[in-house]
């Protein structure tokens, strides 16, 4: 276990300064915050909720515009719950927040059977209380605390057992039509989360119903994804960068791309078929990944071409 970093130590600078990179980039890239705009900080009492609350906090005495953030959580009445942690350290920081008090834990627990996968009721519950509390507080959007690592496993379980190219998106219109869901997190890495709620001493709160189900598809997808990051260094972020990177017209998918209308023009194009084609940074990524695994030594990498974009 990696040491706890002291919050006076330069390494901890540093990750406080990319946290907040990274989340000043997916607001402005993705368009979250805007002038005006009253920012419902969904908090768990979980890291990356903490975190979330945090760097919103740091950005917000800094950021060109005007907005307001309320912390918001949701009591789901879960045994054990420390109703007193939550309200004492938003108080202490002078965060204005609401506590909202819902026993959607004796519905799941009533209505899914033992050993069953608790998170997609228990998410729909608390996802309906949140809105309405949106609503009464008058939130422009809701922030969630999903990050980098949450994306990447969405896209995967939606892969492995949806059939589809899907995953969390930064920016979303919620279900009911009335509220915009942010994930400023979207750009963060689950370590770095982790090493950050540490240092800062956060009170976290440990979940009780769907936290403790270690059977979970989602934990097991995490399990992958951070054993290919060992095994095969960069694998994570091709496939990050891939979620952002899209050519509908070399997928299958017709609503997205006028099949139909393809014809041959006599003109070449950059967006023209190039599948027979060898394309010269797809090739050299792949060498460098076969020749790092075959030596087994990720320094040995520096000897391969490094794959130009």
């Amino acid at each position: 276990m990696a040491a706890v970093l002291e919050r006076t130590s330069n390494n901890f600078r540093r990750l406080q300064a990319r946290l907040r990179g990274q989340v000043g980039k997916a607001i402005d890239d993705y368009a979250m915050i805007r002038e005006g705009d009253r920012v419902m900080v969904c908090l768990s009492g979980g890291k990356d909720s903490y975190t979330l609350l945090d760097v919103l906090l740091s950005l917000q005495r800094k950021a060109p515009v005007r907005f307001d953030l309320v912390a918001v959580n949701l009591d789901q009445k879960q045994p054990g719950f420390p109703a007193d942690v939550l309200p004492r350290y938003l108080a202490s920081r002078g965060i204005a927040f609401r506590i909202e008090e819902q026993d959607t834990y004796s519905v799941v627990k009533r209505v899914i059977p033992d050993g069953g996968t608790m998170c997609s009721l228990c998410s729909r519950l608390r996802r309906g209380v949140l809105y309405r509390v949106a609503g009464e507080i008058g939130a422009t959007k809701i922030a969630l605390g999903h990050h980098r690592d949450d994306l990447m496993a969405t896209f995967f379980l939606n892969l492995f057992f949806g059939g589809k190219l899907k995953t969390m998106p930064p920016k979303l219109v919620s279900d009911d039509g009335r509220n915009v869901v942010i994930r400023p997190l979207c750009y963060a890495r689950e370590r770095d989360l982790a090493r950050y709620a540490q240092a800062m001493a956060f009170p976290i709160i440990p979940c009780t119903l769907c936290g403790s189900q270690e059977h979970l598809q989602r934990k097991q997808v995490g399990a992958m994804l951070r054993d290919w990051e060992k095994r095969f260094p960069g694998r994570l972020d091709s496939i990050f960068s891939a979620l952002a990177t899209v050519t509908p017209s070399h997928l299958l998918d017709r609503r997205l791309f006028d099949f139909g209308a393809v014809r041959a023009t006599g003109t070449a194009t950059a967006a023209g078929d190039t599948a027979f084609d060898v394309d010269r940074a797809l090739e050299d990524a792949i060498e460098r990944a076969a020749f790092v695994a075959s030596a087994g030594d990720p320094d040995v990498a520096a000897v391969v071409p490094v794959a130009r974009g």
